[in-house]
């Protein structure tokens, strides 16, 4: 892509009403913007991050046999008197059209997977088996003060999965989890995400999240210092020694949840009679896990983590482009170069601008954050050579211009 074409701009300052790094970087380097408190539109960059996001996750959904979906968003009002939710969830949108017919923008969608399954479940040879979306969820959330960290609309991955018995669902459940830790792996916050327990709620004693630790974080959890398992704070009085090892030496850290994986059992199954027959003819309840994900967090917390006082610094597996590549006054060797790496599919984004100062295209390419920095110049020219930069590293160095294919191949 050519930057002279890109219709966002970066700015200076940081806006007066963000708190937190991850939106004000995110909206100083045109990824995002904010329309309202917990509400941002995903501009170009950021929509690029957010797909390359989305790709990992689906490919690791496919691979433990997930079959994707796409749920509505207006969810009955019936299926959540059933669920006994309608008054009991808090952050709940409910919304009613011109008839007076109420309807939830949904939260989430077990209100509605779990009547769906209903038509194609009906024995034990139908089992197991696992669904799974990306969509957008609403949430009455009165704390949006962490950018895309918490949000009142954001997009999230959510897959459900439905067992005949308990062994199954356990092993599921755990092969989801080890998926998970390949995902965040994948995405570059895997260093320092941690598997962490934490209160089942309605659904069972525990369920687990998955926190990243940063200074930015809202949660504190206590990291086994032995196994790496970790704790979230709301339980750690119920838990005295590692679940993993059995230690008990912890170390504190602040953190942010960025997945969570729970085992339902049959709480959403059961109100809606959701049954299947087992070989001997007899219908049996089938139990169910929920396992969330959210992109735009995982995003946020990406920036949270890598980022310095200059701008972002993007894994490479999620930036928006590879490499960025600077002209320096208009040259045809710039141009000819952008041309061969976008011919062998190397991302790259080229900033062409002739009405902006190197300073300013040096201070850009900082703040957008892409993984490699390319500098043609009549300097770099007469060594017939480009300048390389790391985003990562703090010296730069010239190679050959026809050594640049070989090095980004």
């Amino acid at each position: 892509m050519k930057q002279s074409k890109l219709f966002t701009k970066t700015t200076k300052e940081n806006p007066k009403d963000e708190v937190s790094r991850n939106a004000q970087l995110l909206i100083r380097a045109g990824f995002i913007d904010k329309l309202m408190a917990g509400v941002y539109t995903i501009l170009p960059l950021g929509l690029i991050v957010m797909n390359k996001i989305e790709n990992i996750i689906r490919e690791e959904m496919n691979s433990v046999g997930g079959q994707e979906i796409f749920m509505p968003t207006l969810q009955p009002k019936d299926n959540w008197l059933k669920t006994q939710r309608w008054d009991s969830m808090d952050d709940l949108y409910k919304v009613k059209d011109s008839s007076g017919h109420e309807m939830a923008l949904g939260p989430t969608h077990e209100e509605i997977v779990v009547p769906l399954m209903d038509r194609f479940i009906k024995s034990y040879k139908d089992l197991p088996f696992s669904v799974y979306q990306f969509q957008n969820k609403f949430r009455m959330e009165m704390r949006s003060k962490s950018g895309i960290l918490r949000g009142r609309e954001f997009v999230m991955k959510d897959l459900y999965s439905f067992h005949l018995n308990e062994k199954d669902l356990d092993e599921y459940y755990d092969l989801i989890a080890e998926t998970y830790k390949k995902i965040f792996k994948r995405a570059g916050i895997g260093d320092v995400t941690y598997m962490t327990y934490a209160s089942g709620g309605l659904f069972s004693k525990y369920s687990h999240e998955f926190q990243a630790v940063t200074p930015a974080g809202e949660d504190l959890i206590y990291i086994c210092k032995n196994c790496s398992l970790a704790i979230n704070r709301e339980i750690i009085a119920d838990i005295k020694a590692c679940p993993g090892c059995g230690q008990n030496d912890y170390r504190e850290e602040k953190s942010i949840e960025v997945g969570n994986i729970f085992k339902l059992m049959t709480r959403f199954t059961e109100p809606f009679n959701l049954k299947a027959m087992n070989e001997k003819g007899e219908p049996m309840e089938i139990l169910m896990g929920c396992y969330g994900l959210g992109l735009g967090r995982l995003m946020g917390t990406a920036v949270e983590i890598h980022h310095d006082d200059k701008g972002i610094i993007w894994p490479e597996s999620i930036a928006p482009f590879r490499v960025h590549l600077i002209s320096i006054k208009q040259n045809e060797e710039a141009l000819k170069i952008y041309n061969k790496l976008k011919n062998m599919r190397v991302e790259v984004l080229f900033d062409d601008r002739d009405d902006v100062q190197a300073g300013t295209k040096f201070a850009d390419a900082d703040l957008i954050g892409c993984p490699i920095r390319l500098v043609v110049s009549e300097k770099t020219l007469k060594e017939d050579s480009v300048e390389f930069k790391k985003r990562n590293e703090s010296e730069a160095k010239l190679i050959k211009i026809n050594e640049v294919v070989d090095i980004l191949k």
